[in-house]
């Protein structure tokens, strides 16, 4: 499955020495607090490795120096080194314990891991500590929805936009959860005040074209997509989406170009590897997509989709096993995942073991009660299971939602119901 890369951007508090003022006019030598400064100019360069060397001065000077340890922290997160960056985080805060910045930088290293509960924990820290802090409701907001609390992530926007009536990014990160919600009116509603609020916000127009695409709009996103270029031509997101809709409108030239402008923007982009597999696999170029779905799982160990893509492969390969071992990968990490759960069904159908597979239908269908594929799919378990009057009615089910079940598979049940009167 390929998927929209939505992009909310954090910002991390990055804080400047208050005294320093006071201590170059009065001719104070203490040098922590130029290297502290050094190391903020630096960071503020995208100079991260000289800005962690600065903050690293800093604290051999004064080790009791919470703000550095702060900073380098946030430089170690830039730089991808997260477990560094947390443990700078809870030096910061074991020097000061109401450090709400240190409690909100830490919730993103979190968040950049992959652990949304412990980054929900340290923004909620942050915002007790100090209740009017508008960017620790945002980023809160998008933990809840990545984890599919949706009600609890709008009501955080919510707060965030009754500090700041005029905070774009919380704008359209509620547009964010309500696009997940399959609110897309309500969503472009947001992502409209958000672009009112700053035209030139690059975020906010990648946001609406996604809007857009999850509406079928496709002009009116590619639109939206080739804005956000216009406005940041290193946006690798809008290459990436722009290119899941060339992918869907058959432009597949045009879409791997895309695919490989925002891979050549950022080499780390897992989703981008994820997408362009999965646009491999529908042109049955499947040794390409295996390399493309390894690679993602490289960079995100815990990527569900591809995960489950890849699993897709292993199946298409006759690998059942190797498929129902990636499936399980993707329903640890998110439990709520109808098609791992119809695709594990599958495998296990395949391997003859119908009523494993039953039930993994079952579930998808729990999930996602429109789910067209699992009705289809579980009506074949229960034809090879013997069980032809379900198998029947899970079939019409399947093509009262649009399902075209294959025609021959059609003529065996009628057969075999017709065997069993």
């Amino acid at each position: 499955m390929m998927r929209v890369q939505n992009k909310v951007t954090f910002k991390k508090v990055l804080l400047r020495s208050g005294m320093v003022l006071c201590l170059f006019l009065t001719g104070c030598r203490d040098k922590s607090v130029q290297y502290f400064n050094h190391g903020v100019d630096y960071y503020n360069k995208g100079e991260y490795e000289l800005a962690i060397t600065e903050f690293t001065k800093a604290l051999e000077i004064n080790p009791q120096y919470a703000e550095a340890y702060n900073n380098r922290g946030s430089a170690y997160d830039d730089i991808g080194e997260h477990d560094q960056a947390i443990s700078d985080f809870n030096e910061a805060l074991k020097i000061n314990t109401r450090f709400a910045e240190a409690y909100y930088n830490r919730g993103l290293a979190y968040y950049y891991k992959g652990e949304h509960d412990r980054a929900i924990l340290d923004y909620t820290k942050a915002v007790e500590i100090k209740t009017r802090y508008a960017e620790a409701y945002v980023n809160r907001g998008l933990a809840y929805s990545l984890k599919g609390q949706y009600d609890q992530a709008i009501s955080d926007y919510n707060k965030s936009l009754e500090i700041n009536t005029r905070y774009a990014k919380a704008y359209y990160g509620r547009g964010y959860a309500y696009c997940l919600k399959g609110q897309y009116d309500q969503a472009l509603s947001d992502f409209n005040k958000a672009i009112q609020i700053n035209p030139r916000d690059a975020e906010a127009y990648n946001n609406r074209g996604r809007a857009f695409f999850l509406k079928d709009q496709y002009d009116l996103a590619i639109s939206d997509f080739a804005k956000a270029l216009e406005i940041n031509p290193m946006h690798a997101e809008a290459y990436h989406n722009r290119g899941l809709i060339y992918s869907r409108k058959g432009q597949y030239d045009l879409a791997i170009s895309d695919f490989k402008k925002a891979l050549d923007i950022k080499p780390r982009f897992a989703e981008a590897y994820n997408s362009r597999g999965y646009f491999y696999t529908l042109k049955s170029q499947y040794e390409l997509a295996f390399l493309d779905y390894n690679k993602a799982l490289e960079i995100n160990p815990v990527y569900p989709e591809a995960y489950n893509n890849r699993g897709l492969i292993y199946s298409l390969k006759g690998q059942h096993d190797l498929a129902i071992s990636d499936y399980n990968k993707a329903l640890e990490i998110n439990p709520r995942n109808a098609g791992a759960y119809n695709n594990r069904g599958r495998s296990y159908s395949l391997k003859g073991q119908y009523e494993l597979a039953i039930k993994n239908f079952n579930r998808a269908l729990e999930i996602n009660p429109r789910h067209a594929m699992a009705y289809n799919n579980r009506g074949v378990a229960y034809y090879h299971n013997g069980e032809y009057d379900k198998a029947s009615e899970d079939v019409l089910k399947a093509q009262s939602l649009g399902y075209q079940v294959h025609p021959g598979f059609l003529k065996e049940l009628r057969e075999a119901s017709e065997r069993e009167k």
